[in-house]
């Protein structure tokens, strides 16, 4: 079905913050690290990630370039010019007419209107078997929004549940729950009996922004904004909390998986789900594991690839489940570089012992609240040639590769396909 109506680039403004100059760098840490860090005090810069004990990624402003260099610290250039980076990120490659079987959709970045327009479609097409259902408002007053899908039996069943827009600056993680959406839709009309199957026994629940203040924040002001837009604590002048830190379980557990400090890129909030993106998010978990259940959970994130589960909140404590969680993102990853024409590798693994720690993280609190059998932090594309700002010709392989993984883990989520041997892998879609 085509529904003509010309979608135009990602919407900018006059006030957006200027990148110009700045370069993204990253230095190899490993036993070097508290070597690097004092080198780096005094220093401006904007850490990237947090797998620190193997490298620092960093975004220097100009101004701090030459004193940067001065430190004669080894490193390798991610972005030469970051501010050129993100204009050719924001660049529409072609007009998309509305037709979701047109897949150069996913060529390109788009403003968040348009996003919203594409679920809309997605459920035009899709009338009798899916919805389009609210979570909830954020600070701002927008719509937390996302779609229902459910089979020829009709909704009520167990759920899947997908996060995505969570952390504002992580783009490319709205397009790969839309691919995901579309297959889904696609499959099921083509009679593909996997899918069919799926859509019978599980209801889907997918939601593309859980920050939409945040994602309209990096599109008109800020590209790297990451949190939501609500004002910090009485006297304090920094805005936001990171919705993914700001989660009833685990939140005040252990000290160093989030900030108490308003002004940094994680923190965690003044109490528990003290964020109205939380609670109306929480309150859509306890509605679905009331009803009949949470089956799969998956907060989709950028950058590092990684497959994360519980527990981040201690990276001592193992979960009953971490076993049946490690062996599924083993066949996942496996999936993921077989599939992939870059190869791309996924590292698997509790949060917490494999990565780093999060206190008040979706992964926990889903599966320790909401009961979800399966939960998971899915870190995409890339492990570090472009990070945050990740090219619009990379979308493409980055949702394809991820709907391999997904389609794998739909038939793992069957127990007698996860009693099968350790040769389990793409056969299995056959079988």
């Amino acid at each position: 079905m085509v529904l003509v109506l010309v979608v135009g680039s990602v919407a900018t403004s006059a006030t957006q913050k200027s990148y110009d100059g700045y370069q993204v760098l990253r230095l190899p840490t490993g036993s070097q690290l508290p070597h690097i860090q004092k080198k780096l005090n005094g220093l401006i810069f904007d850490q990237w990630n947090h797998d620190v004990e193997r490298y620092l990624d960093i975004a220097l402003p100009p101004t701090e370039i030459s004193k940067f260099k001065s430190l004669g610290l080894k490193s390798r250039v991610m972005h030469h010019n970051l501010g050129d980076s993100i204009k050719a990120e924001q660049k529409t490659k072609r007009v998309w007419k509305r037709d979701i079987a047109d897949l150069s959709w996913f060529d390109s970045y788009h403003a968040y209107d348009a996003h919203i327009q594409y679920f809309k479609d997605l459920n035009i097409v899709f009338p009798n078997n899916s919805e389009v259902f609210s979570s909830g408002t954020s600070y701002e007053g927008r719509d937390i929004s996302g779609l229902h899908f459910w089979g020829s039996e009709g909704p009520g069943k167990p759920s899947i549940l997908y996060h995505a827009g969570v952390h504002a600056r992580e783009w490319i993680t709205t397009p790969v729950v839309e691919y995901i959406a579309q297959k889904l839709i696609t499959g099921y009309k083509d009679g593909d009996l996997l899918i069919q199957t799926l859509l019978d026994r599980y209801d889907f629940y997918f939601i593309p922004f859980v920050n939409p203040d945040g994602f309209v924040y990096t599109q008109t002001t800020e590209r790297l904004w990451r949190k939501n837009r609500q004002p910090g604590p009485k006297n304090s002048t920094c805005y936001g909390r990171d919705i993914n830190r700001n989660w009833e379980f685990g939140w005040d557990a252990n000290k160093g998986g989030a900030s108490t400090n308003p002004c940094s890129y994680d923190y965690k909030g003044e109490a528990p789900s003290d964020a109205p993106e939380t609670q109306g998010l929480d309150s859509l978990v306890r509605k679905l594991k009331a009803n009949s259940g949470i089956e799969l959970f998956v907060d989709w994130h950028s950058y590092g690839q990684y497959i994360l589960s519980p527990y981040g909140y201690n990276e001592t404590l193992y979960a009953p489940e971490l076993a049946k969680w490690t062996r599924a993102a083993s066949y996942i990853s496996r999936e993921i570089r077989d599939s992939s024409t870059a190869g791309a590798t996924y590292t698997f693994g509790p949060c917490g012992a494999t990565l780093y720690r999060t206190t008040g993280s979706a992964t926990d609190h889903i599966y320790a609240i909401g009961g979800a059998d399966f939960s998971y932090t899915i870190e995409l594309g890339d492990t570090g040639h472009y990070g945050f700002v990740l090219p619009p010709d990379q979308i493409r392989r980055v949702v394809e590769e991820q709907w391999a993984g997904q389609k794998l883990l739909f038939s793992l989520l069957d127990q007698a396909f996860f009693e099968m041997s350790d040769g389990l892998g793409s056969d299995v879609l056959s079988t």
